[in-house]
Order: C-alpha cells, then structure tokens, then sequence
C-alpha cells in the first residue's frame, strides 16, 4: 500500500466518524515537519505522520511528534499496519 492510498483510508475512517481534521500540504510557504493529518478526536489534539511500512520519519518529523507531545498533544507516526488498533484506540476513546 503507498502512502497515498494509506492517506485516503485513514481520511475515509476519520470523515466517517465526523472527526475534524485537516490534512496538511507540504510546500515552499510552509513549516517543514509538520505532521500530515491534525485533527481533534474526543477533545484532544492529535497529529498524524503517516508512513508506508519501510517510510522513515526525517528527524526533522520526529521533533515536531515530540514536541506536540510535550505540549499535551497525542502524536505519533501512523503506519498501515497500526491502523486497526489505531481506529480501536479512537472508538473506545483511548484517544
């Protein structure tokens, strides 16, 4: 599965559910590293760095996961094969 076929799904999951998120484009106008996907699940703030299976963050990524961490958000990279327990996570409302 490419990225963007991940993208779509977990775009899908999170629009069935009515859960405000917006995907972020990556640009010259931009902050570099920020996450792709920002969206509020169940009133916290949680950020998305999708990734293929083999796709690796750039440290770059992994700061802004940290630091939107440290400020009380929920970050983390998103990988296909986490996506299951991810929608599990976000309908039980450990997110």
């Amino acid at each position: 599965m490419t990225e963007k076929q991940f993208q779509d799904k977990v775009i899908a999951f999170l629009r069935s559910r009515k859960i405000y998120h917006v995907k972020v484009w990556g640009g010259g106008f931009q902050t570099a590293g920020i996450p792709d996907i920002l969206c509020c699940i169940n009133g916290r703030f949680v950020a998305l760095e999708l990734k293929s299976e083999k796709g690796k963050a750039t440290v770059l990524q992994k700061y802004n996961i940290f630091k939107i961490q440290e400020a009380g958000g929920h970050a983390r990279i998103l990988r296909p094969s986490e996506f299951e327990g991810f929608k599990r996570q976000v309908l039980t409302g450990a997110i």
